[in-house]
């Protein structure tokens, strides 16, 4: 299988365009202390109809779309990226968190959670915005995604803008991710029900609810997810913490020891396919994998480091310029609505998560740092609009709406913590991922852990 010559030089010159613009992009945003992600978007929104199209639309559609080769594989790069990205954010948060972590976590999941979730129907009811359903036509299910938009937490961009800051192996990355990965595991059960009510029987066919015959918009479906995803983010427990050690152990596993890089990302894609026969998200499929590598030791964590650094050198960057090239705000931007629904969805989002981080004993400004880092909805609003406005849940001007809110909430939250670390002395370096336990508050102001409390008295 293979491409003709006219077919691999628009790739190239698309994958050239991609890849340069998103790292002068994220170059620029970095020297105007914004996050880097922020920028790659940027760099693929001047690629797309917003800017390069209203320039020169036979241009833009000649390399982007007047093949589908191209399409494809751009398609395939895109979802690659992710699946890297979400990877590399598992196996970074593989150390264990300590009791104030895991009651911060909890109590903040829980607030965070339900109360903008509930914030967003009671908006919605108020608001009544026909304009924003899509031609399904499903009410039911668009209520429950307006909920999902308005508490939904990221995990790829908070966490590619912890790495960017060289904050993602603290206690404070820790926590951030832990009660993001919670919300949006439960958003996401919310979000395959919405799914559900809207989607044709055969969407399933190739999956255990399609093998099953459990049909979508039922209670059968509803309870088959809800265990589905529960028993697979149960993995890492189920199987141990020596797993992954045990599994490169073994005497017939020749690709461990032969080419560690490989049998880490082989082992990535076993777990993701996994999670799709399963119903689960792809992207949770990587994250849950790389949680389980990141248990590897000795060469298998050079290979780690590997994999991370071409993946945040060419396929990450790729990933969030498409979601920018994607983007049309000229026609399908309604500015208005976009600033009313971002107001709230930030004063609803921060404020629960602000008063959970108190309730579980934080101080304020570790409490702010939290809500405000917590509000980047980044990749997972990017997929909910995604898979929302493919399922024709809800419009195009929603969907555009939904990947704006990513983005300025993601720069929002980078400008914070970098602005907060800038604050702090040479000193504060530990914050950067020493493994010494840290006796006095950290910059991002968690209250210590129990060990640290007990010699800082």
């Amino acid at each position: 299988m293979s491409l003709d010559n006219t077919e691999v030089i628009r790739l190239l010159i698309a994958l050239i365009l991609i890849l340069l613009l998103a790292h002068a992009g994220g170059q620029v945003f970095v020297r105007l202390r914004q996050p880097r992600v922020a920028g790659e978007i940027v760099g693929g929104l001047l690629l797309g109809p917003t800017v390069l199209g209203a320039a020169l639309p036979q241009l833009q559609h000649t390399i982007f779309h007047s093949g589908t080769a191209t399409a494809t594989v751009l398609g395939a790069i895109y979802q690659l990226g992710l699946f890297l990205l979400m990877f590399c954010s598992g196996a970074a948060i593989r150390s264990g968190m300590d009791r104030v972590e895991r009651r911060t976590v909890l109590v903040i999941a829980a607030l965070a959670n339900v109360v903008p979730f509930a914030a967003g129907i009671l908006f919605l009811l108020w608001l009544k915005p026909q304009q924003l359903i899509g031609t399904a036509h499903n009410e039911a299910a668009f209520m429950l995604v307006f909920g999902c938009a308005v508490a939904v937490t990221s995990v790829p961009v908070i966490s590619k803008i912890m790495a960017d800051l060289g904050i993602l192996g603290t206690p404070f990355a820790r926590i951030v991710l832990a009660v993001a990965l919670f919300e949006d595991i439960v958003l996401f059960i919310v979000i395959s029900v919405a799914v559900g009510m809207v989607q044709a029987p055969s969407a399933t066919a190739l999956s255990l609810p399609g093998l099953l015959g459990i049909r979508p918009d039922t209670t059968p479906a509803t309870v088959y997810y809800v265990v589905a995803s529960a028993a697979f983010f149960s993995l890492p427990l189920f199987l141990g913490r020596g797993f992954m050690q045990r599994l490169a152990a073994m005497r017939g596993n020749v690709l461990a020891w032969s080419s560690p890089v490989a049998f880490q990302l082989l082992f990535m894609l076993a777990v993701t396919v996994l999670a799709l026969f399963l119903g689960v998200a792809a992207y949770f499929g990587a994250f849950v994998a790389g949680i389980m590598a990141g248990r590897l030791d000795g060469v298998h964590t050079r290979a780690h480091e590997a994999i991370k650094s071409f993946s945040f050198s060419v396929f990450i960057p790729i990933y969030f310029a498409i979601v920018g090239l994607q983007l049309d705000l000229q026609r399908r931007f309604d500015v208005p609505f976009f600033l009313l629904f971002l107001v709230f969805a930030c004063v609803v989002k921060a404020t629960s998560a602000y008063a959970g981080a108190r309730l579980a004993g934080q101080r304020p400004r570790s409490a702010r740092n939290l809500a405000v880092a917590l509000n980047a909805r980044g990749g997972p609003a990017i997929v909910l609009a995604s898979v929302t406005f493919a399922a024709n849940i809800i419009s195009e001007g929603f969907y555009v709406s939904l990947v704006m809110l990513a983005l300025a909430t993601s720069m929002m939250a980078g400008a914070w913590l970098d602005a907060v670390l800038r604050r702090r002395d040479a000193s504060d370096e530990l914050l950067a991922g020493a493994p010494e336990p840290i006796p006095e508050p950290a910059p991002l102001g968690l209250a210590p852990s129990a060990p640290a409390a007990a010699q800082a008295g």
